[in-house]
């Protein structure tokens, strides 16, 4: 492949994408309504982790600075387009255990990014957990789950005519999550975790900059955010199996103090200050990388950051992680309005016209998008040639750093990045010598269909 540029209430109406994108499905809004976090507590004090050094490795600058024809604006404004990017290694033992060697650019996880539809990927992973861990018989991923209200903003979903028996299922919102990344996909999966379990049980595994306190595309308050609907598991004689009622959050917020640009609109009108960003999603790069890494290679990360995932659960999200739009039977995306690059920014920005041979590349990734921010968590194989590596970025894609305007950068500016950064890992790595090539056999996945 070979590395190439790109030519060419209630303040929450961050559409966060250009003319040219259908944001129906992808295209995250924030929830919540912006301002001071509510007092109420609860269950877990949640408190500001210590800010830390930012990290950059000289290998990474000089490999940036190679290609100043691509770089030179992120090398020269780093700090204003709050660009962060991960690049880790991977070699093999002769036994095909993988060895992690991470470099990091302008890293720091006290440096606040929005991370948009990222979320949807712990999010996912703890709802296929807290199944696990209910242990109620006859319930499992593909039992049919409908949802109730019981709080006002809330909406209830009784069907889903894009499954195959026309129920809804935590397998068909995971399926929604990584093939398009679905907002109400993951605002379903958020109801029924609740917002105290999915932040008390994310602290527990030692990732200290998650907070996940809002729905996406929505917009409601902190106070509707905090109350999530009733949930009911049917066989399919139509039996209940298990019901969770409506539960109200108790969870202390964090003491943040983040904004963001330096105007927005709110109303058709121009608000000349920054953005409050201390009440909505947080989640920082190196802890979104460690979380895809706990995905694929359990085996390399702590057993307490690991997700209770069973080897079934492995196989579905890696399979749904990697796999094209127009590959899935269930639920069906036509090609012309979900692309095959449609959610893998890094190596193809997102470009309508790449058409991905299956069965060479695979990218199993979760991306966001929103307010300006473009963030891709990836891990990067080539079957063919034996390439490996995980690649995470964020940038800021808002030169006028007004928010709410429509306006943002993503096109001309934050994929081509995210593509010129993806290839040119790409063509290193294909040129790097390796003392045992990667066995990948265990990413090879049979794609199409529901299971």
């Amino acid at each position: 492949m070979r590395f190439l540029t790109v030519c060419s209430f209630f303040i929450i109406c961050s559409c966060a994408c250009s003319s040219t994108r259908n944001s129906a499905t992808r295209i995250d809004k924030a929830a919540d309504s912006p301002g001071t976090a509510s007092p109420q507590s609860t269950s877990k004090a949640n408190d500001m982790p210590a800010r830390t050094a930012t990290r950059t490795d000289s290998f990474m600058e000089n490999l940036l600075a190679g290609h100043p024809e691509y770089f030179s604006d992120i090398l020269n404004n780093r700090e204003a387009r709050k660009v962060q990017i991960i690049y880790t290694r991977i070699d093999r033992k002769s036994d095909n255990t993988p060895v992690f060697t991470p470099y990091y650019f302008n890293v720091n996880a006290g440096n606040y990014f929005y991370p948009a539809s990222t979320v949807k990927m712990p999010v996912a992973l703890l709802t296929l957990e807290k199944l696990n861990d209910m242990k109620v018989s006859g319930l499992d991923k593909n039992s049919a789950m409908t949802t109730g209200t019981a709080f006002s903003g809330q909406s209830e979903v009784l069907n889903d005519p894009s499954s195959a028996n026309g129920s809804p299922s935590v397998a068909q919102y995971i399926r929604k999550i990584f093939l398009v990344s679905d907002n109400d996909a993951y605002n379903r999966l958020y109801e029924f975790l609740g917002q105290e379990y999915i932040n008390n049980t994310l602290k527990e595994k030692g990732y200290q900059y998650a907070d996940i306190l809002h729905r996406l595309d929505i917009p409601l308050t902190q106070e509707q955010n905090r109350n999530t609907n009733p949930v009911k598991f049917t066989d399919s004689s139509g039996n209940l199996i298990f019901e969770k009622p409506a539960m109200t959050s108790k969870l202390a917020y964090p003491s943040r103090h983040e904004t963001v640009g330096k105007g927005y609109y709110s109303g058709g009108k121009l608000v000349e200050k920054p953005l409050d960003f201390s009440a909505k999603n947080r989640f920082s790069l190196e802890e979104l990388t460690r979380v895809l890494q706990s995905v694929l290679f359990p085996a390399s990360v702590p057993a307490s950051q690991r997700f209770r995932l069973t080897d079934e659960d492995y196989r579905f999200v890696r399979k749904y992680m990697s796999e094209l739009p127009r590959e899935s039977v269930y639920p069906p995306y036509p090609a012309d309005a979900y692309w095959d690059s449609y959610v893998k920014f890094l190596m193809y920005g997102s470009d309508k016209n790449v058409r991905l041979t299956p069965g060479t590349i695979r990218i199993f990734n979760k991306i966001g998008d929103a307010y300006g921010f473009l963030t891709d968590v990836a891990y990067v194989v080539d079957f063919e040639k034996g390439i490996e590596f995980m690649l995470s970025a964020s940038i800021y894609c808002n030169g006028d750093e007004i928010l709410n305007d429509d306006n943002y950068e993503y096109e001309n500016f934050g994929w081509p990045f995210m593509k010129n950064l993806g290839q040119l890992i790409y063509d290193m790595e294909s040129k790097r010598k390796k003392e045992v090539m990667p066995d990948l056999s265990e990413f090879k996945m049979d794609y199409g269909g529901e299971n």
